[in-house]
Protein backbone atom coordinates (compact mmCIF):
# COMPACT_ATOMS: atom_id res chain seq x y z
CA UNK A 1 0.00 0.00 0.00
CA UNK A 2 1.39 3.41 -0.89
CA UNK A 3 0.33 4.94 2.46
CA UNK A 4 2.76 4.46 5.33
CA UNK A 5 1.63 4.96 8.93
CA UNK A 6 4.21 6.53 11.25
CA UNK A 7 2.36 6.29 14.57
CA UNK A 8 5.26 4.36 16.09
CA UNK A 9 7.61 7.25 15.26
CA UNK A 10 5.37 9.72 17.08
CA UNK A 11 4.94 7.32 20.01
CA UNK A 12 8.72 7.16 20.39
CA UNK A 13 9.05 10.94 20.15
CA UNK A 14 6.37 11.40 22.82
CA UNK A 15 7.69 8.51 24.96
CA UNK A 16 4.19 7.01 25.04
CA UNK A 17 3.06 3.39 24.93
CA UNK A 18 0.50 1.95 22.53
CA UNK A 19 -1.77 1.18 25.49
CA UNK A 20 -1.59 4.73 26.81
CA UNK A 21 -2.31 6.19 23.36
CA UNK A 22 -5.25 3.83 22.85
CA UNK A 23 -6.72 4.83 26.24
CA UNK A 24 -6.31 8.54 25.59
CA UNK A 25 -7.72 8.33 22.05
CA UNK A 26 -10.60 6.05 23.06
CA UNK A 27 -9.92 3.05 20.82
CA UNK A 28 -8.88 -0.49 21.65
CA UNK A 29 -5.19 -1.39 21.65
CA UNK A 30 -5.99 -4.03 19.00
CA UNK A 31 -7.55 -1.46 16.65
CA UNK A 32 -4.64 0.91 17.23
CA UNK A 33 -2.22 -1.93 16.39
CA UNK A 34 -4.08 -2.58 13.10
CA UNK A 35 -3.73 1.09 12.21
CA UNK A 36 -0.14 1.37 13.45
CA UNK A 37 1.00 -1.69 11.47
CA UNK A 38 -0.52 -0.42 8.21
CA UNK A 39 -3.20 -3.13 8.01
CA UNK A 40 -6.18 -0.74 8.25
CA UNK A 41 -8.18 -0.12 5.08
CA UNK A 42 -9.59 3.19 6.39
CA UNK A 43 -9.36 5.60 9.30
CA UNK A 44 -12.13 7.86 10.56
CA UNK A 45 -11.36 11.55 10.59
CA UNK A 46 -12.51 11.64 14.22
CA UNK A 47 -9.90 9.01 15.11
CA UNK A 48 -7.21 10.80 13.12
CA UNK A 49 -8.11 14.07 14.85
CA UNK A 50 -7.96 12.41 18.28
CA UNK A 51 -4.56 10.89 17.48
CA UNK A 52 -3.27 14.29 16.40
CA UNK A 53 -4.65 15.96 19.51
CA UNK A 54 -3.14 13.42 21.91
CA UNK A 55 0.21 13.31 20.08
CA UNK A 56 0.27 17.08 19.43
CA UNK A 57 0.98 16.59 15.75
CA UNK A 58 -0.44 17.05 12.26
CA UNK A 59 -2.03 14.28 10.13
CA UNK A 60 1.05 14.42 7.88
CA UNK A 61 3.19 13.42 10.85
CA UNK A 62 1.23 10.15 11.06
CA UNK A 63 0.50 9.35 7.41
CA UNK A 64 2.79 9.53 4.40
CA UNK A 65 2.43 8.56 0.75
CA UNK A 66 5.31 6.72 -0.90
CA UNK A 67 5.25 6.95 -4.69
CA UNK A 68 7.46 3.90 -5.22
CA UNK A 69 4.86 1.60 -3.65
CA UNK A 70 2.07 3.03 -5.81
CA UNK A 71 4.02 2.46 -9.03
CA UNK A 72 4.74 -1.13 -8.04
CA UNK A 73 1.08 -1.78 -7.30
CA UNK A 74 0.00 -0.42 -10.70
CA UNK A 75 2.53 -2.54 -12.57
CA UNK A 76 1.45 -5.74 -10.78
Amino acid sequence: MPITVDIDVMLAKRKMSVGELADRVGITPANLAVLKNGRAKAVRFATLAALCEVLSCQPGDLLRWEAGDAEGAEAG
